[in-house]
């Protein structure tokens, strides 16, 4: 019996992974507690991505309501499954700048403490396990923000003459610069899986995401961003841009492209590796981009405002350099770029979306002209 075991299983990314992973003949252990359910309120419960794994994979899936922060717990169950262990896939996090300013505390605890809980069980019972951590580009602060960007109709962009023009690649410094709260606990946790990896001989590797996106993410308004924007789109929920004119710039990567690089590190791991990993050039929008092609996917006309106070450290410009691990990794490339992701997100999810009967869209009508150039 081989046991990988997925930390986060009912999210986006830790499903994708538990369905893709038994697919090769792995027994999945999955561990979430629905925190998302916590953090941003009942729309965003991973129940139902749970209950749809379950049906999916039967026997070959066994689910567990696991706290990460729990070391005993942790500990306990690592040491009943051994060496059977070959695959740890670590997505369980709380992920929200903002979320994570109100409690700090629950925050670092649950993306630093819960990481080390997982890396020391990994490292008593099964240290030839590879260990796939799901970091964020969000360890690099907001340095990218002193990037020499050029002011586009729609867009910012990096000046074309720039070494990074085409993506940021994992050489840039992570240190002296604004991360956010979450971005310092993720910072704590990525240093631990390369610290695992150098000192104790490991299997790891942190994949530094852009925007994780994909048809069975529960987004909401504070994580999720194609997601969420896709969900107003076609329920005319109301949408809030923040700062930077609506010109900031995210890379997507679909969560099959992503499990497909985890794949690739399984089959060949190496050690205390580090990798930027997103849409790049291939799959990348602004938010201004992004809701135009909501708009014209849905067939309506979003229901947004703007307010110009940017998050705190947040990014105005992110487009991944992959090339390091498509160089270790030839044989892996993104397939699907924001337009397929937006048509999939909307595909998988127009009948969850669709508005119960009698029920009312919010009316355009008596509102402000749209406008992205002042807060409103």
């Amino acid at each position: 019996m081989s046991v990988a075991v997925i930390t986060g299983s009912a999210g986006l990314i830790g499903s994708e992974a538990s369905a893709s992973f038994a697919g090769i003949g792995l027994d999945v252990v999955g561990i979430d507690n629905d925190m998302r359910k916590t953090f941003f309120g009942e729309e965003a419960s991973t129940s139902w991505n749970r209950q749809r794994l379950q049906r999916q994979l039967g026997r070959q899936y066994k689910h567990l309501s696991v706290d990460i922060r729990d070391h005993q717990e942790i500990d306990t169950l690592f040491r009943s499954m051994g060496r059977a262990v070959t695959l740890i896939v670590h997505t369980a996090a709380q992920p929200s700048h903002d979320w994570a300013a109100r409690d700090p505390q629950m925050d670092f605890h649950i993306n630093a403490v819960g990481t080390l809980n997982l890396l020391e069980a990994a490292r008593k019972y099964a240290p030839d396990a590879a260990f796939i951590f799901t970091s964020t580009n969000k360890v690099y602060g907001d340095l990218p923000n002193r990037l020499p960007l050029v002011e586009e109709e729609l867009r910012f962009d990096v000046d074309p003459s720039h070494p990074y023009a085409s993506g940021i690649p994992e050489d840039m410094s992570i240190d002296q610069s604004m991360h956010s709260v979450f971005g310092a606990s993720k910072v704590a946790a990525d240093v631990l899986v390369q610290e695992y990896g150098r000192y104790f001989g490991l299997r790891t590797a942190c994949f530094r995401g852009g925007c994780l996106t994909g048809p069975n993410h529960a987004g909401a308004p504070l994580h999720g961003f194609l997601s969420y924007l896709m969900k107003c789109a076609m329920t005319g929920l109301p949408y809030t841009v923040y700062g930077y004119k609506g010109k900031q710039v995210r890379d997507n990567i679909h969560s099959a492209d992503l499990i497909s690089a985890f794949h690739e590190f399984f089959a060949q791991p190496r050690v205390a590796e580090v990798y930027n990993i997103g849409g790049g050039r291939f799959s990348n929008c602004s938010m201004r981009e992004a809701i135009a092609l909501c708009e014209e996917l849905s067939g309506r006309e979003m229901n947004f405002v703007y307010d110009d106070r940017n998050r705190a450290g947040d990014h105005i410009w992110w487009i991944s350099d992959t090339s390091k691990f498509q160089r270790h990794y030839p044989g892996w490339t993104p397939q699907r770029d924001v337009r397929q992701i937006l048509e999939e997100i909307k595909q998988a999810n127009v009948e969850r979306w669709r508005p119960a009967a009698g029920d009312v869209r919010p009316s355009d009508a008596g509102r402000e002209p749209r406008t992205l150039t002042a807060r409103a």
